[in-house]
């Protein structure tokens, strides 16, 4: 009886945050919102080009604004908690509200993790199998595919939130995070949480692992493809890889070195390896939405040509 009196009073949590350095408080404020404009505005940007010119009615760009949309969507779900945190003294998240905040980032990592792979697929058949491109990769391919990763990332993290929802929480209600990170949640349990972790190994094996390795045999059998052809052409298909495997690369090397890396049992490391562990996800919350829409427009000439074509349309019209 006593325990589930205990467990009812965890109404809300704690978000621990930069509390223990106040000093960063204000300074992190200021480039977070500037940085969270700035992503707001390239994707925004993105998305507009993308939609608005009919050049760019193409399957790669129809991923790239699925992927501008999502990269808006996981910053709204997080940034605007993270700013307020940092200008308020009590740093508190109703129990709910936590479940929808994790719900929503953990979403948009785990459809981000699809899509890339489903971009690696249709540059693969854009190179290795050019004829067979239009077929393959139709409206009525390339949307079902780009539905596909939405629902199979919300479906997941769905299953991934309840079972962190219904775990006891005996009164130890302070997340040492800027968020409800699923792991800083589960750590707070005073329950067996063994069927949450299983659970987890399961669903970064299929959502982290396998598109990996899709990934990288996919820009196996493209590298040898573009090695064939002669250098101009080569130039030219290398640039259009180039965005597309340097966005993989930032989003894969942030999440492992989040949760890849071991933990230090001494108390001082621990102290800064959290701190670390914050900032990191910090980067990979604010910093990597914001490079997407720079890495695929500065790498790519039909996008910068359309940005051009949008700003000139705009100062002509006034």
């Amino acid at each position: 009886m006593e325990s589930a009196n205990q467990t009812a009073s965890v109404t809300e949590f704690i978000l621990l945050g930069l509390s223990a350095h106040p000093r960063l408080e204000k300074t992190f404020f200021v480039l977070i919102l500037l940085m969270y404009l700035v992503t707001l505005l390239g994707n925004g940007v993105l998305i507009l080009v993308t939609i608005l010119d009919s050049c760019l009615h193409k399957p790669m760009y129809f991923f790239l604004r699925n992927l501008s949309f999502l990269d808006i969507c996981y910053t709204a779900s997080s940034v605007p908690l993270i700013l307020d945190n940092f200008l308020t003294h009590r740093k508190t998240i109703p129990f709910s509200a936590c479940a929808v905040q994790m719900f929503l980032s953990f979403a948009m990592g785990a459809t981000e993790c699809v899509l890339l792979g489903m971009m690696a697929f249709d540059r693969h058949m854009a190179i290795c199998n050019p004829l067979r491109y239009p077929e393959v990769m139709s409206k009525a391919a390339y949307a079902p595919m780009a539905a596909s990763s939405w629902a199979a990332g919300s479906t997941t993290v769905m299953m991934q939130t309840s079972l962190a929802m219904q775990l006891p929480f005996c009164g130890d209600n302070v997340i040492n995070h800027f968020t409800c990170e699923i792991l800083a949640v589960l750590k707070l349990a005073c329950a067996d949480i063994s069927i949450n972790i299983i659970s987890m190994v399961l669903a970064n094996v299929i959502f982290l692992g396998i598109p990996v390795l899709f990934i990288f045999f996919s820009y196996v059998f493209i590298i040898a493809t573009i090695l064939k052809i002669p250098s101009a052409e080569r130039r030219k298909k290398t640039c259009i890889c180039s965005a597309h495997q340097t966005a993989v690369v930032i989003f894969y090397r942030t999440i492992l070195f989040m949760y890849g890396k071991p933990k230090s049992k001494d108390p001082l490391e621990a102290d800064k390896q959290d701190l670390a562990d914050k900032l990191t996800s910090l980067f990979y919350g604010v910093v990597t939405p914001l490079l997407n829409p720079i890495i695929y427009s500065l790498r790519n000439k039909e996008a910068k040509a359309a940005v051009r074509n949008l700003v000139t349309r705009k100062r002509f019209t006034q």
